[in-house]
């Protein structure tokens, strides 16, 4: 198993931090980067991009990308995939342009209509291609939907994966997981639109906040570059036992598709907590997600200071996916 720790750099060698873009992609997108915007995220560009020019006026967003103001008329793709796909590609030069200088991208889209299906896939490539490492973070739609727009939807995810680094999948029916019986239409998209958030997050504050193990650029594509299909949980704990409970909670996220950490070979583990934090909780919490994944696995570690969560334990996984009918490895305690 190998296992990297990163030493602090000197501070007087402090060097430019990676741009960092996350990029809504149509209606469901777009949603995503407004909820992000309103809960604070610091530390990355904004950036939407949708045919319906109604839409793009009302968004918080830094950067508004009209796609294929020809091709739309600025009226929408009309549920129409190919549609959305020829709308990004009439606009690939303004895509470019705004991707100039990131290093990483997250893609936000919602799969099964039109604009997102299509136009995700093509702005993921232009990243890509650029070098840019490229995370898709899409939904599924609800049973309740119908079958043509399933397809539609797994059509897209499909073509996405093929321009991606790391993809993971939000089933929005699994929002039912976590329902009850007064959440809103709104606070539950709200739910799954914080698997996006707490990703982003999780992996910014190793870079941000300081720390005694903190995580370069270079760290985070070692890992994440051609990850694939993968799981993102992030988990936050108080009490006596929190170093645990955070760790339980960032790895049995209910909204991802039926996966888990077993037997992962890739993962980026994320520690954060206050100035009490201990040594002997981030040996609690590393570990409890170590026993998990694979005896070979690339795992890369994380720990910092964040004021905030002074009293609390925000703990933060990225591992490439495996399902919860793989068989279980035997569990060994380790210590750090």
């Amino acid at each position: 198993m190998t296992i990297e720790f990163m030493q602090p750099s000197d501070s007087s060698e402090v060097s430019e931090l990676p741009r960092i873009s996350v990029i809504g992609v149509g209606g469901g997108g777009g949603n995503a980067v407004a909820n992000m915007i309103a809960s604070g995220v610091q530390g990355v560009d904004f950036i939407v991009a949708n045919t319906d020019a109604q839409a793009l006026n009302i968004s918080p967003a830094e950067q508004r990308i009209q796609l294929g103001p020809t091709t739309t008329q600025g009226l929408g793709a009309g549920s129409r995939p190919e549609v959305g796909k020829a709308a990004a590609e009439e606009t690939i030069e303004q895509i470019q342009e705004a991707l100039e200088g990131a290093r990483m991208c997250f893609i936000a889209a919602g799969m099964g209509g039109g604009t997102g299906t299509g136009a995700a896939p093509v702005i993921a490539k232009v990243a890509r291609d650029r070098g840019i490492l490229t995370v898709g973070v899409v939904t599924k739609p609800f049973n309740f939907e119908g079958k043509r727009r399933a397809r539609s939807a797994e059509s897209g995810i499909e073509e996405l994966q093929k321009h991606v680094d790391t993809l993971i999948v939000i089933p929005n029916q699994n929002l039912f997981l976590i329902a009850n019986p007064n959440t809103t239409f709104k606070q539950a998209f709200q739910m799954a639109d914080e698997v996006l958030q707490q990703g982003v997050r999780g992996i910014t504050d190793l870079m941000v906040c300081p720390g005694l193990i903190n995580l370069d650029f270079p760290d985070i594509r070692s890992v994440m570059s051609e990850m694939g299909k993968a799981m993102m949980g992030t988990g936050e704990a108080s009490g006596d036992n929190r170093a645990i409970e955070a760790a339980e909670r960032a790895i049995a996220n209910p909204l991802l598709d039926g996966v888990s950490m077993n037997g992962a070979r890739g993962v980026i583990v994320s520690i954060i907590g206050g100035e009490d934090i201990t040594l002997m909780e981030v040996d609690e919490a590393a570990n409890h997600i170590r026993e998990l994944v694979d005896d070979d696995a690339n795992i890369i570690f994380g720990s910092a200071f964040n004021e905030d969560l002074d009293g609390r334990i925000r703990v933060s996984v990225v591992g490439n996916r495996y399902r919860f009918e793989q068989k279980r490895r035997r569990r060994r305690k380790i210590f750090l």
